[in-house]
């Protein structure tokens, strides 16, 4: 099939497509489960999933979360009698789908030189028909990421109101009020890194993360570097959205409350999954928005830059898998970091939770967006 062609273009992005959805975010969400359910039961003494087994193997109980995706399937999907029938079905698609479809922005590996996936073409070498390993680069790519995934308050929203159930309305109102609050200071975050790198693209902001630090030219190194105020919002902001502990006002656990009451069955199993996908997905805006993406790092790019041959990565194939592995482990060990978090902090309560992000965190976003115009423009000048 010829490079460029429409039908090139088409097969290349069904193949990224699949790759993102079946080959990493519902593998990985669906792993988190299960280490969720193990880091509960360490920190609480206890002894977790290890129940679940395939013949002799019992793997530490990793084959819970596929017990649970079965029990999901079969168990009664009960509907309220007096819900309003549809949009109690189309709630946990909106919950779910926005994480899916971000995803679409994401950089997840270096270019695939094809036609050349067995020469000598790295990081500093040339490469005549570059396949981005990125299913849509798109000029406004953060802000289609805030315009989609903003689309989830839709789905508690919807589940809390069409469940007929008081208790379920409240949770409901909470996740509303939560998500669009901790939403603006998100925001407000990512705009630091875009007066840094005069980008909203995923891959070209990742991209510029890849020189030396230097301050004449104001290119450096990760943005974890230039930004670690915003680095810090933009986490607590992703763990309020993501609606989990000490942010889980919505669910309510220790209350009889939460805006997915009223379900079972699958469409429970909908809204369960889409939180581990909001995790994986916030994980993966955060490494390449403040840790470099797919790149290993100023030194090793640099290193890689002017030895382009080195016998390590004399591939470009091989190259690409590796920066694919060096980004799967970075969104990894975030996923495990926010898991940690939640059996760490104690929850907070309502009036807290809305004080903290109006109060606090958006003025200090704002302090920190002016802040870095300023330093960007003293820059300049100099």
């Amino acid at each position: 099939m010829e490079y460029g062609s429409l039908g090139f273009q088409a097969l290349a992005a069904t193949i990224k497509i699949v790759f993102m959805i079946l080959g990493f975010l519902m593998p990985l969400a669906s792993i988190l489960t299960w280490m969720e359910r193990r880091e509960s039961a360490m920190m609480q003494d206890r002894l977790g999933p290890n129940r679940a087994n395939i013949g002799p193997f019992k793997l530490w109980g990793i084959t819970h979360f596929m017990a649970d995706a079965v029990k999901f399937l079969f168990k009664e999907d009960f509907i309220p009698p007096k819900a309003h029938k549809f949009l109690f079905m189309w709630a946990p698609i909106m919950a779910m789908a926005p994480a899916l479809i971000v995803a679409a922005i994401i950089p997840f590996g270096a270019p695939l030189c094809w036609g050349e996936m067995t020469e000598k073409v790295g990081l500093g070498g040339a490469c005549a028909n570059p396949v981005n390993l990125q299913i849509a680069q798109l000029d406004v790519g953060l802000l289609f990421y805030f315009a989609i995934s903003s689309l989830a308050v839709y789905g508690a929203t919807l589940a809390g109101w069409a469940s007929h159930n008081k208790w379920a309305m409240m949770g409901g109102l909470r996740a509303t009020s939560q998500m669009m609050s901790y939403e603006v200071t998100m925001g407000m975050a990512v705009l630091g890194s875009f007066l840094v790198y005069g980008s909203l693209e995923p891959g070209a902001i990742a991209d510029q993360q890849t020189n030396i630090i230097n301050f004449g030219h104001f290119h450096s190194s990760w943005g974890i570097f230039l930004q670690p105020l915003g680095f810090i919002l933009f986490l607590t902001a992703a763990i309020a959205e993501t609606k989990r502990t000490p942010f889980d006002i919505p669910e309510g656990e220790p209350e009889i409350i939460g805006y997915f009451v009223e379900y079972s069955g699958l469409r429970f199993g909908m809204f369960f999954l889409g939180e581990f996908l909001e995790i994986v997905v916030s994980s993966a805006i955060m490494i390449t928005i403040f840790f470099g993406g797919w790149h290993m790092g100023a030194t090793v790019d640099g290193f890689l830059a002017h030895v382009p041959n080195i016998w390590i990565f004399p591939k470009s194939l091989l190259f690409s898998l590796l920066t694919l592995i060096v980004w799967s482990i970075k969104v990894f060990v975030f996923c495990g970091f926010q898991l940690m978090i939640r059996w760490s902090l104690p929850r907070f309560r309502s009036d807290q939770l809305m004080r903290l992000g109006w109060q606090r965190l958006l003025p200090i976003s704002i302090c920190n967006v002016v802040a870095t115009a300023l330093v960007v423009l003293a820059v300049q000048a100099w």
